[in-house]
């Protein structure tokens, strides 16, 4: 499959050096020079991913990303060179699915690149995991989708992230388990999980934000201490 992949960023020299090893890797990519422009873009053709700069004219990163996220679920990756941790959870919760700091590595990025595209187009369970897939699921009002990645109260559609309709996935397909922070991060991120990552907080609150918002009521729960579980 030949993935096509949106570069916004205001600063030409990273656009391109970000465009160059992109291309290496054969993907197809079109750079946007600021927000404006980039939803311009995203709007004329599809894209699988989006790499996207902050701080930028007309319309910022963040505005770019909340945008995107009303209509895909594309996989989105933030690249600043805003550092700080409230900066980062800002853009997780935002809509992002990773945040890379600059100045960065070219080949650390499009290794990031190449896993969100894995997990989000071509991802396989590996032999350790403990799930059976189901392709539809359906809590209430709430319908969620495997198949075709997406999830729906009363026939609307929820714009949620890759990691966070995998969060909600892994928890609505096994309703009144517990799953730590280590589990989900396992399951959805596939990668080995650290003590002092908050990635997984983070992705929660937003997703739960969200199905609040559309359901009027709580349906991920909080088991102190332990993890969080979707009510039997």
């Amino acid at each position: 499959m030949s993935y096509n992949i949106l570069v916004v960023d205001d600063d030409r020299e990273i656009a391109q050096l970000i465009n160059i090893y992109l291309k290496n890797e054969g993907y197809m990519t079109k750079l946007a020079a600021n927000g404006r422009e980039a939803l311009e873009l995203f709007q004329a053709e599809p894209f699988h991913l989006v790499v996207l700069d902050l701080m930028m004219p007309e319309i910022d990163g963040l505005e770019v990303c909340r945008s995107i996220r009303k209509h895909q679920n594309v996989p989105i990756l933030i690249v600043s060179a805003k550092a700080e941790d409230m900066d980062r959870i800002t853009g997780l919760m935002t809509g992002a699915d990773d945040y890379v700091v600059k100045p960065f590595n070219p080949l650390e990025l499009t290794l990031r690149v190449k896993s969100l595209l894995r997990r989000a187009y071509n991802d396989k369970p590996n032999a350790d995991d403990f799930l059976e897939e189901s392709d539809v699921i359906r809590l209430g009002n709430l319908e969620i989708n495997k198949f075709n990645h997406s999830a729906e109260v009363n026939g609307r559609p929820l714009a949620l992230t890759s990691k966070e309709f995998g969060i909600l996935h892994l928890l609505a397909l096994h309703p009144g388990r517990v799953f730590s922070a280590e589990d989900i991060f396992r399951q959805v991120w596939k990668e080995k999980y650290f003590d002092a990552n908050n990635t997984v907080m983070v992705h929660i609150s937003n997703l739960r934000d969200k199905l609040e918002q559309e359901l009027g009521e709580k349906l991920i729960s909080t088991v102190w201490g332990v993890g969080y579980k979707i009510e039997s």
